[in-house]
């Protein structure tokens, strides 16, 4: 349920809640937890040919390039309501389209930021070329977005309604 507009990315309460846990858990349990991993690996001796010692400072680049990643986020944030139920696709929404010429072959995602994709379904960007194309539309309405090749594909929006979580 998230907007990002320059610099700014509209998240809700929750979307802001889960990924302040994110990070409190990152920059606290979870940095002791890694540190430790590296202080047992480290103990096991020869640092160059210890592949527990490597995997855990791989694992704690990763996990602090997150807890940056969310820092900025955050920072930049804006909590707001979640969209209405309007169907006029925005970020927030659980879209649902279908692709020109087969009525049938539909997709159905949540156009969203990637900092609050979920297993539970597909995540595009309203950055991306497909979320550029559908963002503003009204469900009934047709879409144009450009594919990597250069060519451009049409989509018509079958519903739109804001992600429930």
């Amino acid at each position: 349920m998230t907007q990002t507009s320059d610099n700014v990315t509209w998240l809700t309460q929750e979307a802001y809640d889960q990924l302040k846990a994110e990070l409190d858990y990152l920059s606290g349990p979870a940095r002791t937890e890694i540190a430790a991993k590296i202080a047992a690996a480290r103990e096991e001796g020869d640092l160059r040919e210890n592949g527990g010692y490597h995997a855990a400072k791989e694992e704690q680049g990763k996990q602090e390039l997150r807890v940056r990643q969310l820092t900025q986020l955050l920072e930049h944030a804006k909590v707001g309501e979640a969209p209405a139920e309007s169907g006029v696709v925005a970020p927030g929404m659980v879209v649902t389209i279908a692709f020109d010429g087969d009525p049938d072959d539909t997709l159905t995602f949540l156009l969203a930021s990637r900092e609050y994709a979920s297993s539970d379904i597909e995540t595009y960007s309203p950055q991306s070329p497909l979320g550029t194309g559908v963002n503003g539309k009204k469900t009934g309405e047709d879409a144009e977005y450009e594919l990597p090749n250069g060519r451009k594909a049409k989509v018509r929006i079958l519903d739109a309604k804001p992600y429930a979580g």
